[in-house]
């Protein structure tokens, strides 16, 4: 954490440093300093500060206090700046705030966090220069219903959740999908989490024929489940969501267990110069870091191309496949990201890792 705890001053001399190297692309990095998402934010901070320095750019940090009207006085201060892209911002006020005065002064903000669909239909009806790495938030569950459909769909299919707002809501939209397609599982039922057995539910599964299970919930509730359906020798396929993306305890996660989640972006071939590069400079790419890093280069790779091309960045933002360290990422007319950012991930020597074959 030392790192991250020198990124102010860090920044305070990149930006004196940028005249000695001619740097063409102003950056403003939008997050949090303080308060709950301090930590979040210095990871937007470490993954913004390698880029820019590694491209040569300069830039401008403001705290993100996560309010409507921290949201406009970052936009008041980028802009007074003179910052031709901004970037971070982990919060949906901060955005709602900022993005009328952006739209004004022409710069596009590229939010690696705020999922909210709301935000971003007024965006676009609105006209607001908003772009996102994360993904919209119901894509998660087009993944699943998308990997049910071509993986299990000849299979007697289970749909339970841990009655929680996402579980409820992330297994209701998959079960709308699959009748709308004729699919009708054999079992719902919402489970009790937080518990040391689930032995009742998996017999209960047994009970109505089910031979795949997916499951709205937590990792250590999915690991129970899985765990006593293998005492209990009943052979049943797992599939859980993101929120399998969390530490392996108490109870260890079997191996087969499926997840419809964010790969590691660390794994990732692409990413592989630029975690090396961070790792040598003593930096762990976790969290925001690497996606941090990835909106520097789209900003630095728009901005120069509407450069050379005597065009507004924010054109250029819309249809370009940008190479980044966390993939190839493209965005649509929506704004949106054109590919899915979820992807079919198994468990595997404590790890998860992609499939790359439907499973069987």
């Amino acid at each position: 954490m030392n790192v991250l705890r020198r990124l102010p001053l860090l920044f305070v001399l990149l930006s004196a440093a940028g005249s000695s190297y001619a740097a063409d692309v102003h950056i403003g990095v939008v997050a949090p300093q303080d308060g709950n998402f301090a930590t979040l934010g210095a990871e937007i901070i470490a993954g913004a500060n390698f880029e820019i320095q590694a491209q040569k750019d300069t830039a401008t940090v403001v705290d993100e206090p996560c309010t409507e009207d921290g949201g406009r006085a970052a936009a008041e201060a980028m802009i007074a700046a003179k910052v031709q892209v901004a970037i971070g911002f982990l919060c949906t006020e901060t955005l709602e705030g900022a993005l009328p005065r952006l739209k004004d002064a022409g710069i596009p903000a590229i939010t690696v966090s705020v999922r909210s669909r709301i935000l971003m239909e007024d965006a676009v009806k609105n006209g607001w220069p908003l772009f996102r790495l994360a993904p919209v938030d119901t894509a998660e569950a087009a993944m699943a219903i998308d990997t049910i459909l071509k993986n299990w769909a000849a299979d007697p299919l289970a749909l339970i959740d841990d009655g929680t707002i996402h579980g409820r809501e992330l297994v209701g939209a998959i079960r709308t999908a699959l009748e709308e397609k004729g699919l009708k599982p054999v079992f719902t039922d919402t489970y009790r989490p937080g518990q040391d057995q689930q032995i009742a539910l998996v017999r209960r599964l047994k009970k109505a024929g089910a031979t795949r299970v997916f499951i709205g919930g937590d990792r250590s509730d999915v690991a129970v489940i899985a765990r006593d359906a293998k005492s209990e020798n009943i052979p049943l396929a797992i599939m859980g969501g993101d929120a399998m993306r969390a530490a392996d305890q108490p109870v260890p996660l079997q191996e087969g267990v499926q997840a419809i989640a964010l790969p590691d972006y660390t794994s990732l071939p692409e990413a592989q110069p630029t975690v090396q590069a961070m790792r040598a400079g003593g930096i762990e790419p976790d969290g925001y870091i690497l996606p941090s890093a990835a909106a520097v280069q789209i900003a630095n790779q728009a901005a120069e191309s509407a450069k050379a091309e005597n065009k507004a960045i924010t054109d250029k933002l819309i249809g370009t496949a940008f190479q980044t360290a966390i993939g190839p990422i493209t965005f649509g007319q929506s704004h949106e990201l054109t590919e899915n950012a979820y992807r079919l991930l198994e468990w595997r020597s404590n790890a998860f890792v992609p499939v790359t074959t439907p499973s069987n």
